[in-house]
C-alpha cells in the first residue's frame, strides 16, 4: 500500500469505537502493568527459583532494556508493516511471552523471557496511542486521549498493589499469566475492527548500524542505571565502563541517525517546536511523577511499617481520582487551550509534592493519602494536554513515529529519575543522620533497657528520622522542579491554532 493518494477512513461512532477504545486501552494497560507488576514480587520470585533478591532484580532490569530498545523502532515497524498489524502482533507477541514468563523453570529462563516480552511490548503505548487518535472524530480526540491516559496513570498505581496481592496469595507466576486472556480478548478485537483500517505502508530498508548502535547506548545506560545504586555509582569500574560506552554509543548513534537518508529513528522530528518543547516537558514532568511515585512506597515500608499492600493503598486514591475525572478532562480538551489544561495541572502536582513535604512519620493513613488525591486531580489532565501539545503538528502518517519517539524519552527519563531519586533519598539520609548524631549530647536511659540496648533504639529512631527528613527535603524539592515546567509549556505554539499541521513538521 503506497502513501500516495491515501485517504483516512472516517471515524468510528458508536458501539464499536467504545469497543476499540477499551480494547486499545487494555493493550496500553498490561504494558505499564507489566513494567511495574514484577517489582514488589522480586522477593518471593528470587526465593522461589532459589536464587538472591540482587539477582533477582535482572527480572526487572531484562523488561526495561528490552523495551527501551524497542520503544524507538515503533516508528519504522509501522512504516514498513502498518499500525494495525505491528500493534496486533505486538499484542501476540507480548502474550505469548506472558505465558512463557508464567511457565519459567528458573531463572535464566524467566530472564530469557522477559527480555522477549519487553521487546515485543514496545510498539503498544504509541500505537494504541496513534490508533486512538485516528479512530475518534477530530473534536473528541481529547476524549480518546482520555481513555489512553486513563490506562497509563492507573495501571502504575495497580500495579505493586496487584503485585503483591498475587504474591501474598498465589503464586508469582501469575502476575504474569494473567495477561493471557487479556492479550487475547485484546488482540481478536482489535484486528476485528481496525484490520480494514490499515494505513499506508512502504518498504524502508533495516537501518541495521542504527539498530546495532541503538541497542548498545540504551542498553549500557539501563544497566547502568540499575546497578549503579548498589555498587556505589562512579567508584566502580564497571559503572564507569558503562557509562563510557553508553555515552561513546550515544555519540555515534547521533550523528549516523542525523546523516541517514532511511533512519531507523526518525530524529528530525525535534525540528518541530511543539514536539521538541513538549516532548522535554512531558519527559521531565513524568520524571518527577514517577520518581515520587516510586519514593513513596519505599519511604512508608521501609520506615514507617507499612506492608506493601497498604503502601499501594495510600497510592490507590490517586488512580482512582484520574480515572473518575479523565473523561470530563477530555471533553474539555477540545474548548480550552491545552497549555492552560497543563499549567493547571502542574500546580496541582507541585501542591501534591508541597503537601507531602509536611508529612511526619507518625501520620495517619488519611493524612498520607490527601496529597494522592491532589495528585489525582493533576493526573487527570496533565498527560492528556502533554500528549495534544507533543502531537499537534505533526502529520498524521508521523504521529506513530512521534508518539514512539516521545514515549521513549519519557519512559529514559523514568529510568534517571528512578536511579537519582534513591540514590538522593540515601545519601541525604546519612547527612541528616551526621547532624542528628552531632546534636547529640547523650543518650537517654530508657526503662527497661541496658545502655547497649538504649543506644540501638536511639539509633534506629535517628535512622528512621533521618529518612523521613530526606523524604522531606525530596518533595519539597520536586515542587519546586514541577514549577519550572510551566514556562517551557507555553513557550509552545497552542494546539489546533493557524500555522499548526502539516506545513508545522518543517518547522
Amino acid at each position: 500500500m503506497s502513501q500516495a493518494g491515501h485517504t483516512p477512513p472516517p471515524p468510528l461512532t458508536g458501539a464499536p469505537l467504545a469497543i476499540t477504545a477499551i480494547a486499545l486501552a487494555l493493550g496500553t494497560f498490561m504494558q505499564v502493568l507489566d513494567g511495574t507488576i514484577a517489582n514488589v514480587s522480586i522477593p518471593t520470585i528470587a526465593g522461589n527459583l532459589g536464587v538472591s533478591p540482587d539477582q533477582g532484580t535482572w527480572v526487572v532490569t531484562s523488561f526495561a532494556v528490552a523495551n527501551g530498545v524497542s520503544v524507538p523502532l515503533t516508528g519504522w515497524l509501522m512504516q514498513r508493516y502498518g499500525v494495525v498489524r505491528t500493534f496486533v502482533a505486538s499484542v501476540i507477541a507480548f502474550t505469548i511471552a506472558s505465558f512463557l514468563c508464567g511457565i519459567s523453570w528458573n531463572l535464566s529462563s524467566l530472564i530469557i523471557f522477559r527480555v522477549l516480552q519487553g521487546g515485543c511490548s514496545g510498539p503498544l503505548i504509541p500505537g494504541s496511542q496513534a490508533l486512538l487518535l485516528s479512530v475518534f472524530p477530530p473534536e473528541r480526540r481529547g476524549t480518546g486521549l482520555a481513555v489512553w491516559s486513563m490506562t497509563t496513570l492507573v495501571a502504575p498505581v495497580c500495579g505493586p498493589l496487584l503485585g503483591g496481592y498475587i504474591s501474598d496469595n498465589f503464586s508469582w507466576p501469575w502476575i504474569f499469566l494473567i495477561n493471557v486472556p487479556v492479550g487475547a480478548v485484546c488482540a481478536v478485537l482489535c484486528w476485528r475492527n481496525l484490520a480494514g483500517r490499515e494505513t499506508p505502508t512502504r518498504k524502508v530498508r533495516v537501518d541495521g548500524v542504527g539498530l546495532g548502535l541503538l541497542v548498545v547506548w540504551v542498553g549500557c545506560l539501563q544497566v547502568m542505571l540499575d546497578v549503579g545504586k548498589d555498587a556505589d555509582w562512579f567508584a566502580s569500574p564497571a559503572v564507569v565502563t558503562l557509562a563510557l560506552v553508553a555515552v561513546a554509543g550515544f555519540i555515534a548513534w547521533l550523528i549516523w541517525e542525523l546523516t541517514e537518508d532511511q533512519p531507523m529513528v526518525d530524529l528530525s522530528l525535534f525540528r518541530n517546536r511543539n514536539f521538541a518543547l513538549g516532548t522535554i516537558a512531558y519527559a521531565l514532568a513524568f520524571a518527577l511523577f514517577f520518581g515520587n511515585n516510586l519514593l513513596l512506597p519505599l519511604w512508608l515500608q521501609t520506615q514507617v511499617g507499612y506492608v506493601a499492600t497498604w503502601a499501594g493503598m495510600v497510592a490507590a486514591p490517586s488512580g482512582v481520582v484520574a480515572l473518575m475525572l479523565s473523561p470530563s478532562a477530555g471533553r474539555l480538551m477540545g474548548r480550552i487551550d491545552a497549555r492552560i489544561s497543563a499549567s493547571v495541572a502542574i500546580v496541582a502536582f507541585a501542591v501534591s509534592y508541597f503537601m507531602r513535604s509536611r508529612y511526619t512519620p507518625d501520620a495517619d493513613f488519611l493524612t498520607f493519602v490527601w496529597p494522592l488525591l491532589v495528585q489525582g486531580v493533576a493526573m487527570s489532565v496533565f498527560f492528556i494536554a502533554l500528549v495534544m501539545i507533543v502531537l499537534a503538528d505533526v502529520p498524521p502518517e508521523r504521529t506513530p513515529a512521534a508518539a514512539g519517539l516521545s514515549n521513549f524519552c519519557r519512559y529514559t527519563a523514568g529510568s534517571f529519575a528512578a536511579s537519582i531519586v534513591t540514590t538522593l533519598w540515601d545519601r541525604r539520609e546519612a547527612l541528616h543522620q551526621t547532624r542528628i548524631a552531632e546534636a547529640v549530647t547523650a543518650v537517654p536511659h530508657a526503662p527497661g533497657l541496658s545502655p547497649l540496648q538504649s543506644l540501638y533504639a536511639l539509633a534506629g529512631t535517628a535512622v528512621r528520622q533521618a529518612y523521613a527528613m530526606s523524604s522531606l527535603d525530596l518533595f519539597w524539592a520536586s515542587g519546586w522542579l514541577m514549577l519550572l515546567m510551566i514556562p517551557l509549556v507555553w513557550l509552545t505554539r497552542r494546539p489546533g491554532q493557524a500555522g499548526g499541521g502539516a506545513h508545522a513538521a518543517a518547522d
